[in-house]
């Protein structure tokens, strides 16, 4: 996969959300970022199964931790929270470690 300008990766980024497709935004801005250009089909196969699998996990864990039927409840938002904040630490941690930075510090 060729690497695209920034504008065309949210361009597609915003019309693949509009298809009902979010999970597929995200991996496909992951293999740009993340995936040599000439991967072997089998690691992009694989990394992709990895990525949905995890999306897959996530959502059904706050499906099954919500409670049904109710408002959020203050330990529903709690969790939210935990959720939101273990996420931020994984992207600080890999924005840290794979993604170019300016300068020379």
């Amino acid at each position: 996969m060729e690497k695209l300008p920034k504008e065309m990766m949210e361009k597609l980024t915003r019309e693949l959300i509009d298809q009902g497709r979010l999970i597929e935004a995200g991996w496909i801005g992951l293999r740009h970022i993340a995936v040599a250009p000439d991967a072997p089909q089998v690691q992009i196969d694989e990394m992709r199964s990895a990525f949905f699998a995890g999306a897959q996990h996530l959502f059904a864990s706050i499906m099954v931790m919500m409670e049904p039927d109710k408002e959020p409840t203050a330990e529903d938002e709690r969790r939210m929270e935990l959720i939101d904040k273990e996420l931020k630490a994984f992207i600080r941690d890999y924005e840290r470690r794979f993604m170019p930075t300016k300068g020379n510090a």
